[in-house]
């Protein structure tokens, strides 16, 4: 397995970012439509599909396991599935990259079939723990080996007919849902997944839009959800809206440098995901949204954003699972507002790509920003508006989110900061630099 050099990149502070931008396909949905369209009868189209890296290791993963996926010359994605229960063998070994969430749901849906796949995946995702999916797959009779400490490379052989479970989610994880419902969809009976705490629901919504029996009750135990196996996929055509956490960027970069306005258009704000936007607007942050509508069924709009004095807050632990990948960035305005904030609840940092409260941490206050560090979140006392010292080199260590955070704090520092490797930045968000040159102009 090769690696790309390492690319540094510098950012400097240079005025007001104006102009108007798309931002990629949400990289949840893109997993999700080409997983089920992979495993539908006939031919499904998807429209706006992210191409970064982590989506591309999808593909080629369904790819291996049988199904036929084409990207025609209009951006249009086609895919060919092969029916459930239809996975085939892989021959080799399947490269998940960086991508945790390719790894977790395809090690579901190998769960449930008569298929040994092996996972692996680059130094950064090979840190990365499964046993939160291990554990729930097992369950349901698939055979997991990974290697110490629950961790990649890992052998998962499934089992066919797997074992219906009624599975409470110890952790809020959305991850760990999905890969539950895409391994009951090839077991015979009922599977259920209750969540105490609600996570992204992207999942339930394109299961059932494939066509599946899927129950969703609200309980005194939390969230149920059931779904009824050996189902039929029907095609679809998908039209995937833009990706709120890649917009959570220009969102914050245009609330903190003085005299921007930025407008990012089609960004998915389903409620599950928009928690990023409700915190900034407790901040004081001025976001308008245009245009609302619902596209692919995912409630959408063009969001206006211009410049604002942020005043700190307390962030509240419940929306962590709505911005989960978002708190990066959240941790730069909070750089900037006026006065302390608190943001808790984030237990779930500790194992994304990076550490990423020990990373923003680090990263923060080496530029000079007031940190204090708690096993689920940071304490950091802002700027109230004012540039943030910066001047030094930030280790992003192979996280994409920490990379492009840390830019965005580039653009309100006194001293350039300079970004150690901006390759990861590809696996979400391959245009981030290109689009942060035209904002500037």
């Amino acid at each position: 397995m090769s690696f790309p050099a390492p690319q540094p990149v510098e950012i400097c502070a240079s005025g007001a970012l104006t102009g108007r931008v798309t931002v990629p396909g949400d990289k949840s949905i893109s997993h999700r439509a080409l997983m089920l369209a992979g495993l539908a009868v006939g031919e499904s189209r998807i429209e706006g599909l992210l191409e970064g890296e982590d989506v591309l290791a999808t593909a080629a993963a369904m790819r291996a396991m049988g199904a036929t996926i084409e990207r025609g010359d209009d951006g249009v994605w086609r895919v060919w599935g092969v029916g459930v229960g239809g996975l085939l063998q892989p021959a080799g070994a399947l490269d998940m990259g960086n991508s945790g969430t390719s790894t977790r749901l395809l090690a579901g849906l190998v769960a449930s079939h008569p298929i040994t796949a092996t996972f692996v995946g680059d130094a950064s995702l090979s840190r990365r723990p499964m046993g939160r999916v291990i554990e729930p797959l097992s369950l349901m009779g698939a055979d997991i080996n990974a290697s110490p400490g629950g961790r990649l490379p890992m052998m998962v052989r499934g089992m066919s007919p797997a074992v219906p479970i009624e599975y409470t989610l110890p952790v809020a994880s959305a991850q760990v849902k999905s890969a539950v419902l895409l391994a009951g969809l090839n077991t015979p009976g009922v599977t259920r997944v209750i969540e105490p705490v609600l996570t992204r629901d992207h999942s339930e919504r394109m299961l059932a839009g494939f066509g599946t029996t899927l129950i969703i009750e609200s309980t005194n135990r939390g969230r149920i959800i059931s779904i009824t196996g050996e189902a039929e996929l029907k095609p679809q055509n998908i039209v995937v809206p833009g990706d709120p956490s890649s917009a959570a960027f220009w969102a914050v970069a245009a609330s903190i440098v003085p005299g921007s306005e930025v407008t990012i258009a089609n960004v998915g704000l389903n409620p599950t995901r928009a928690g990023l936007f409700a915190a900034l607007r407790m901040m004081g942050a001025d976001i308008t949204e245009v245009d609302p509508r619902t596209v692919g069924g995912e409630p959408v709009a063009d969001l206006i954003v211009r410049h604002a004095a942020l005043s700190a807050v307390e962030v509240p632990p419940d929306l962590a699972p709505s911005m989960i990948d978002e708190y990066p960035v959240l941790f730069v305005a909070t750089a900037l507002a006026k006065g302390r904030t608190v943001a808790r609840g984030a237990h779930e940092l500790r194992v994304k790509e990076s550490d990423r409260i020990a990373a923003m941490a680090a990263a923060l206050g080496a530029c000079g920003v007031a940190v204090e560090e708690f096993e689920d979140g940071l304490a950091i006392t802002g700027t109230g508006g004012d540039p943030i010292p910066g001047g030094a080199t930030i280790a992003s260590l192979l996280d994409h989110r920490i990379a492009m955070a840390m830019a965005v704090a580039g653009l309100v520092a006194k001293q350039p900061i300079t970004i150690d490797d901006a390759t990861p930045v590809a696996t979400s968000y391959p245009t981030f630099f290109a689009t942060l040159e035209g904002l500037r102009t």
